[in-house]
């Protein structure tokens, strides 16, 4: 099976490490990965400012570094649901509204790739800890993604997995929004740093990469001793 990895911004620039992860769990659950090195940014910050006109042209040349894919892949389930929200933004568009669509249909989130296509949930990965999970906005709540992190996790052999009280509620990421917002911003990833302390675990997991950088970026300034990892590091740990 070939999979084109969509790396997004932020695995880009900030987590290199998450993007080989991704690629070496596909590589060992048997996929042909692909890369295609024009791949920008899916225009999700300027789309969400406002700047829906401006964010058309970001959003072309994706469609265009896709358009062969077989599938499209991604270790954020926020970038993901941007590509879902490609149709809508070209409705009208004789021809690239059809382009829009078909990317769309055929991207996924790492781990319900995973599961819900190659049909697998135990992908062979050992971690021992004690683990809490955090759920992003977007994943669950937009892309509907809530089960299949889960099943993966509960599959690592040596990991203790601890429910992370008030799950439901925002890092304080939101892209944009921690920016415009920072005081706001500060208040929320502080409760939600406050709330994976409470679950006593030793390693904080999530699936996208911003509320990654977000949350892990206040445990390091609290000096917190919580190590925080992609969902793709956990399961390429051997």
């Amino acid at each position: 099976m070939k999979v084109t990895l969509f790396a997004t911004c932020l695995v880009d620039m900030f987590q290199g490490d998450v993007g080989k992860a991704v690629v070496e769990v596909l590589e060992r659950l048997g996929c042909d990965i692909d890369f295609p090195e024009n791949q920008i940014c899916c225009g999700q910050p300027a789309y969400n400012s406002g700047y829906v006109k401006e964010s058309k042209n970001a959003m072309k040349k994706m469609i265009s570094a896709f358009e062969q894919a077989e599938y499209v892949v991604s270790p954020s389930g926020s970038c993901v649901y941007m590509f879902k929200e490609y149709p809508d933004v070209f409705q009208g568009d004789p021809i690239w509204e059809q382009k829009a669509q078909a990317l769309a249909d055929k991207t996924y989130e790492f781990t319900e790739f995973i599961v819900n296509v190659l049909k697998i949930e135990d992908v062979g990965a050992h971690l021992e800890g004690t683990a809490t999970y955090h759920t992003s906005c977007h994943m669950t709540r937009l892309l509907g993604v809530k089960e299949a992190p889960l099943k993966l996790l509960r599959q690592v052999k040596g990991l203790q997995y601890v429910e992370l009280p008030g799950k439901d509620r925002c890092c304080g990421f939101g892209g944009t929004f921690s920016v415009k917002m920072g005081n706001i911003s500060g208040e929320m990833v502080t409760e939600k740093v406050h709330d994976v302390e409470q679950t006593g675990a030793d390693i904080l997991i999530g699936a996208d990469a911003g509320c990654l950088i977000n949350i892990g970026g206040r445990i390091n300034r609290q000096g917190k001793p919580i190590k925080v990892m992609h969902i793709a590091e956990v399961l390429n740990c051997q």
